[in-house]
């Protein structure tokens, strides 16, 4: 038996609009909790872009700030130079979830 599809239903689209999230922490240290970074990107209603990053300690206070954009590509491209930049900065992925 061959699976169904529905009409009209693009399975690639799904995923090329798919929300991204990547959650990142840093090593424990003995004295201190650890730091974490959340980076979510998805599509809004209007078919813009929203990048949306939270930071702070665990179990603390946190930050957070959004950021729009018009086009995917962008909004892609800022995700991952706010990914690379915690990297470089000691952080280590924990979660990720979509592309």
């Amino acid at each position: 038996m061959s699976p169904r599809v529905r009409r009209g239903v693009n399975p690639t689209a799904r995923s090329y609009n798919a929300p991204m999230r990547l959650f990142m922490q840093t090593q424990p240290v003995a004295s201190e909790t650890p730091k974490f970074y959340q980076i979510d990107l998805e599509q809004d209603l209007l078919g813009g872009w929203t990048l949306s990053r939270e930071w702070g300690q665990q179990g603390g206070r946190s930050s957070r700030k959004r950021e729009l954009y018009l086009e995917r590509d962008e909004a892609l491209a800022a995700f991952e130079s706010a990914r690379d930049s915690q990297l470089r900065r000691g952080f280590q992925i924990m979660f990720s979830r979509g592309l």
